[in-house]
């Protein structure tokens, strides 16, 4: 276990390794920090494409800026 003073709890081993994971498939993208969307599915153990219909249901539950899609040559840029 690891204690972590600024929240005073103890994490296990177990715990850090998943956070570094997570924070390894952070990327920045044109000065925005994004996580890409077969990333979350992973992390949620969800097919990419269930997760993109699961966002755009229930959309007004997110922020606006949670979601974007590169178009055409944005994506090779």
């Amino acid at each position: 276990m690891y204690f972590v003073p600024e929240n005073n709890y103890f994490k296990t081993k177990s715990d850090v390794m998943q956070l570094q994971t997570i924070q390894n498939k952070i990327y920045e993208v044109r000065g925005q920090r994004v996580m890409l969307d077969f990333d979350l599915a992973e992390l949620y153990e969800v097919e990419t494409k269930r997760l993109k219909e699961a966002v755009r249901r229930n959309i007004e539950r997110f922020p606006s800026d949670f979601m974007f899609e590169l178009q055409g040559m944005s994506t090779i840029l």
